[in-house]
């Protein structure tokens, strides 16, 4: 008789094995996963106890899949919370914010809505556009509570001097990137949804606009 042959994970599901896999065997000692597809039902959720949930701000994203509304993308989104782990939300419009403080209330979980972090500097390039900026502020605010979880004892809080340090070494290839030729510049972004590409079209714009005053400013100097 043949042998019944097992079903094999689907890809994001392999994606997800081999992440875990790597970081046990490398003895990660902390590691940060994203949802690949919603979150209630997305593979990565098979982590029972993390330290923290975290939510980027919600768009129509997969809404053939999590949809069709913002409020069933919230309800997906809101998934990833667990008992016992503080969950982080960027501040949302107020139908999606309500979904999530209902599941938080349901899952019986501690949300807190993140706004503009007053402490990061103010004229950061990496910080640009303020989406850049509410993301940052979103992932301090969850990296500050598993320091302050987690961190060995002696060891003392995130200083602003780690933060700065954090940003100037940050690097997203294809998010936000400027690319420089000699002859031109490249304006790289990757966005995939309304609200995103809705972002990369403001910053395109201010880039440019930046860049040509540079251009005019550089060929006057050095003309006149």
């Amino acid at each position: 008789m043949q042998q019944q042959q097992q079903p094999l994970p689907r890809y994001l599901q392999l994606l997800a094995l081999v992440a875990f896999h790597a970081f046990i065997r490398e003895g990660v000692e902390a590691a940060v996963f994203e949802t690949h597809h919603g979150g209630e039902y997305d593979a990565t959720n098979v982590i029972e106890n993390p330290v923290a949930t975290v939510i980027t701000p919600l768009g129509m994203d997969h809404a053939q899949q999590l949809g069709p509304t913002i409020e069933n993308i919230a309800w997906h989104k809101s998934g990833i919370f667990k008992q016992g782990a503080q969950a982080f939300s960027a501040v949302q419009d107020e139908a999606p914010s309500a979904i999530l403080r209902t599941r938080a209330a349901e899952k019986e979980v501690g949300i807190e809505f993140i706004g503009d972090d007053p402490t990061l500097p103010r004229d950061a390039p990496k910080l640009k556009p303020d989406i850049q900026r509410m993301n940052c502020s979103l992932a301090l605010a969850a990296a500050r509570c598993i320091v302050e979880k987690k961190a060995a004892v002696g060891l003392g809080p995130i200083l602003p001097t780690d933060v700065e340090k954090g940003i100037e070494l940050f690097s997203w290839p294809g998010r936000f990137q400027v690319l420089s030729e000699v002859a031109c510049q490249w304006f790289l972004d990757g966005a995939h949804n309304e609200m995103s590409v809705a972002k990369t079209a403001e910053w395109f714009i201010e880039m440019t606009r930046r860049y040509v005053l540079h251009i005019r400013h550089t060929y006057f100097s050095t003309t006149l």
